[in-house]
């Protein structure tokens, strides 16, 4: 393994066919993204990993939100991290499974007036951060989870999603 380029398998598992026309080349993406994550993380790996991406839609990630929130309605993205286990000598450490919503990433992208491609790297981001232990519960935490997203995004050339635009400065 290579500075920087973590010995990660991402499986993506394509749960709504609306996925299929919106984001070329959606495996290589959500690949480069998740690895991006791992590498800006700051949490190293021991030995090979794996995770999952589940690009599902918002009636799927509205009832995973009902069972394992409680909160009834869909969500962008929602992160499932692996339980840590003793796992055989040869088999790569499990991560878990980021879940995302198309809708809901399209509507927020919209509304956000970013490209789809942009909101769905910081959903993947996100949620690799969260599978690797960072929360934005307490203040102080946020802050540092954010802080990461946008270096991450930003070796990605995705502007900094928790800036507001300076576009309008004139």
């Amino acid at each position: 393994m290579t500075s920087g380029a973590p010995d990660l398998a991402v499986d993506i598992v394509e749960r709504s066919p609306l996925w299929r026309e919106p984001v070329a080349d959606l495996d290589a993406l959500c690949t480069e993204t998740a690895r991006a994550a791992l590498a800006g993380s700051a949490m190293p790996l021991r030995g090979p990993s794996e995770l999952s991406i589940v690009l599902g839609d918002d009636a799927l990630l509205r009832q995973l939100n009902a069972r394992w929130r409680g909160i009834d309605k869909p969500t962008n993205v929602l992160a499932f991290a692996a339980e840590e286990r003793e796992s055989p000598p040869d088999a790569p450490r499990l991560l878990g499974d980021v879940v995302i919503a198309l809708e809901t990433l399209a509507h927020e992208a919209e509304a956000q007036g970013k490209p789809l491609v942009h909101h769905l790297r910081h959903l993947i981001v996100h949620g690799v951060l969260h599978l690797l232990g960072y929360d934005h519960i307490e203040p102080a935490e946020a802050e540092r989870m954010e802080a990461l997203e946008a270096a991450i995004l930003r070796r990605l050339d995705v502007p900094d999603p928790y800036r507001v635009s300076e576009a309008s400065d004139g």
